[in-house]
């Protein structure tokens, strides 16, 4: 599965110690080189904590528990077969091999090799590609559809220009559909309990969240977007959005992911999930 906002133990930096987390400017280079870096050396961790809600094979939107199989924003199960599908941010590919059992032709996407090797590890069943989203290594118009559940977009410097490069991979009529941390949960403390239920910060600070070592290099970067710059660049990428999913916290999740939990998945949305067509 791909990537959700950060929640696993601390990287150390250059020196042992814990990285300094700041607000500050990071281009598109420092965060993919981040990104890749903090996946390669947190996936074990990850996987061993995240692997059995996320399952070998299901294709979950969220730390709220949304099923696609219950969703359906990719289209009806029964549709999906002999579809070729780009799951970009793909993890450990659990999406991608749901898709196959539906009777997709999926190709996982990560940017992590580390990643990828617990592709590897639960049953590759799909072709695996190392590469930036910034940079899809394939031909215009080789896929019907896109999916992303947090997956590369909360961690680029472009979103924008992903949705191009995306845009261009698919052919006309082709959907993207991308789920990311709900943006007014960076108004909130990223904590769990009840200390996460004030406002902390302005919602329209789209500073982003790095955490940095003792050399002051980038370990972790998030990129704050608003509703708005969502809506912005999705247009901007080429794309008509359809749907604007902010799935509810369900009666039967009792975990605690990182900031998501049922108290706060109760009384604020933590996942915003997008549904776009390529015209």
């Amino acid at each position: 599965m791909s990537q959700y906002i950060k929640d696993a133990p601390e990287t150390p930096g250059a020196a042992g110690a814990e990285p300094e987390a700041t607000r500050r400017d990071a281009d598109g280079t420092e965060s993919s080189r981040a990104s890749r870096g903090w996946w390669d050396r947190n996936a074990d961790d990850y996987q061993r904590e995240h692997g059995a809600f996320l399952g070998d094979d299901r294709f979950v939107w969220g730390p709220e528990g949304l099923d696609e199989a219950e969703a359906g924003l990719l289209g009806p199960a029964e549709a999906l077969r002999g579809l070729d599908v780009l799951e970009i941010g793909a993890g450990a590919a659990q999406c991608s091999r749901w898709l196959a059992a539906q009777g997709a032709r999926p190709v996982a996407l990560d940017l992590s090799h580390r990643q990828l090797q617990h592709a590897l590890r639960i049953g590759a069943d799909v072709p695996l590609v190392e590469a930036d989203a910034g940079a899809l290594p394939f031909r215009d118009g080789s896929f019907d559809l896109a999916c992303s559940a947090y997956g590369a977009v909360p961690f680029v410097a472009d979103p924008a220009g992903v949705f191009a490069e995306v845009h261009r991979v698919l052919r006309p009529g082709g959907r993207w559909v991308f789920s990311v941390t709900h943006p007014i949960r960076w108004a909130f403390p990223d904590e769990p309990g009840p200390e996460g239920l004030s406002v902390s910060g302005s919602y329209f600070d789209r500073t982003p969240y790095v955490e940095q070592d003792d050399r002051g290099q980038a370990v972790y970067v998030e990129h704050h977007r608003t509703i708005g710059d969502r809506v912005r660049d999705v247009v901007a990428g080429g794309f008509r959005l359809v749907d604007l999913v902010e799935p509810e916290w369900p009666a039967w999740n009792s975990q605690e992911w990182g900031g998501w939990s049922p108290l706060r998945g109760n009384l604020i949305p933590g996942t915003a999930i997008f549904v776009c067509v390529r015209d």
